[in-house]
């Protein structure tokens, strides 16, 4: 890790045996994210990185995927002075709503994002917590580009390479920490 940020983030995830089933071991980013350090270096390494591309071609929107990306998502959007959107579980949004079904590591599920979320032609990063098969990615992927909006990047704290999520996506994906493993 050349970023010595980045050791400190891995620090602080805290790894919980057999959730949500026998054999996973789940990457848990909530201790992470209550430590005042570790929250304020997470969003500065997400907010350095998305600046760059910022500033060449500016980033309309970043869009935060339920609900780990609610955290992130709007804290990122402030510091880079852009708006945030949310992508939802199955009817929690209001409205006129657009909907995409995908395989998760361990079952299936259904999100949704207002049919106005982005306007054509909007440029928008997705965030999330982890990137393990890549289907919730995808998904939300799917519906900004449903809505006419263009994806930059995903981008996500925790990888997970052997479940082979980067390969699912067609777009640039950006993690800071990686775990062998389920």
């Amino acid at each position: 890790m050349a970023d010595p940020r980045l050791q400190l983030i891995k620090d602080k995830i805290r790894t919980i045996p057999d959730f949500p089933k026998t054999g996973i071991m789940f990457r848990d980013v909530s201790s992470l994210l209550k430590d005042p350090e570790g929250l304020r270096i997470v969003i500065d390494v997400f907010v350095d990185h998305f600046q760059k591309i910022h500033n060449e071609n500016p980033i309309d929107l970043i869009a935060g995927v339920e609900a780990r990306g609610f955290v992130l998502g709007p804290a990122i959007a402030l510091r880079l002075g852009i708006g945030f959107i949310m992508v939802r579980k199955k009817g929690k949004l209001p409205g006129d709503v657009v909907q995409y079904s995908y395989d998760l590591e361990y079952g299936t599920d259904t999100i949704e994002i207002h049919t106005d979320a982005v306007s054509a032609g909007q440029r928008v990063v997705v965030i999330d917590d982890l990137i393990a098969t890549g289907g919730t990615l995808e998904a939300a992927c799917n519906l900004i580009e449903k809505v006419g909006g263009t994806v930059v990047e995903t981008a996500c704290i925790v990888e997970l390479p052997a479940l082979k999520g980067r390969e699912k996506l067609t777009h640039k994906v950006f993690t800071m920490v990686e775990y062998e493993g389920d």
